[in-house]
């Protein structure tokens, strides 16, 4: 959203609850923008919690992740498409 600086002036407080709620406002001088205001950015990398609430990614579904599945066992002499074959059911 746009916003002049005369309007800035006289409403602060409104612009500043909006900033909070997460919106960015370009401030202009003579209709050309000049500025940004925007809410804080959390310092350092952002973590799952903060992706997901500014709408970047989704919580994940699951509680925990599940287990990873077990290693094939399969021996070296074997040629690789005849692994892949019987690890994909074929």
């Amino acid at each position: 959203m746009e916003i002049g600086t005369r309007e800035l002036r006289a409403n602060l407080a409104a612009a500043l609850r909006q900033v909070g709620a997460g919106e960015r406002l370009v401030i202009t001088v003579d209709g050309r923008p000049v500025a940004q205001l925007g809410p804080v950015e959390a310092s350092g990398s952002p973590t799952l919690t903060d992706l997901a609430a500014s709408g970047l990614v989704e919580s994940p579904r699951r509680a925990r992740p599940t287990d990873a599945p077990a290693p094939a066992d399969t021996a070296v002499d074997v040629r690789l498409d005849r692994v892949l074959a019987e690890v994909r059911g074929g």
